[in-house]
């Protein structure tokens, strides 16, 4: 909901950083890898019970997922960059839940449920974009990228704001993760309304 809004803002700084970086050789799929890496890395620190030190983690990740976009684009985008990109950033919205559920043994049934209300919205996010990819239509809402991207209640911004309260205050982490997969569902729904309204 509010990634379209974010992306003028940070794309500007990014974008700098991006030509930068593809100027000296680094390249956007590289970035991807080792912001996935990064995320595991904040997942395993959170199942420690390192909660600071998986918040920490996190950003990087994030930061490390905006600068691949921006030296693709300030090199070229691909297919597989597009691919790898999506499947990094699964691994890392799957792998933070199931951190939080091997901390605490009352965590494990709400990070199931938000695993799962990640995989539901995913698999809405592709199948809307596959059809979209198929029937030529397109959006800018959220930058250049690979494929199409459709706007909805829960995206990147708000599921990463969600993360970092649950790092911030872990006791609460069932509460916060049964609101979110609630958002989630939403999404799943309002995405399935909209895909009715276009594809039937």
């Amino acid at each position: 909901m509010l990634d379209a809004r974010l992306r003028p803002i940070i794309d500007v700084p990014l974008n700098s950083i991006g030509q930068w970086l593809a100027g000296r050789g680094i390249g956007a799929n590289g970035v991807t890898m080792a912001g996935m890496v990064v995320g595991l890395a904040a997942a395993a620190a959170i199942g420690q019970g390192e909660y600071r030190t998986g918040l920490l983690l996190i950003l990087v990740n994030r930061l490390l997922d905006g600068l691949d976009g921006a030296i693709a684009r300030a090199s070229r985008l691909t297919d597989f960059g597009g691919y790898l990109d999506i499947v990094a950033d699964f691994v890392f919205y799957v792998a933070v839940p199931v951190g939080f559920g091997l901390a605490s043994p009352s965590n494990l049934v709400p990070a199931l449920l938000l695993v799962a209300s990640f995989a539901l919205t995913g698999i809405s996010f592709l199948a809307f974009a596959t059809l979209a990819a198929k029937r030529g239509i397109e959006t800018a809402a959220h930058g250049r990228k690979s494929f199409f991207y459709d706007t909805g209640i829960a995206e990147g911004t708000e599921t990463i704001a969600a993360f970092i309260l649950m790092s911030l205050f872990p006791t609460y982490f069932p509460t916060i993760a049964v609101i979110y997969a609630s958002l989630c569902v939403l999404t799943i729904a309002q995405r399935s309304f909209g895909a009715w309204h276009r594809f039937r």
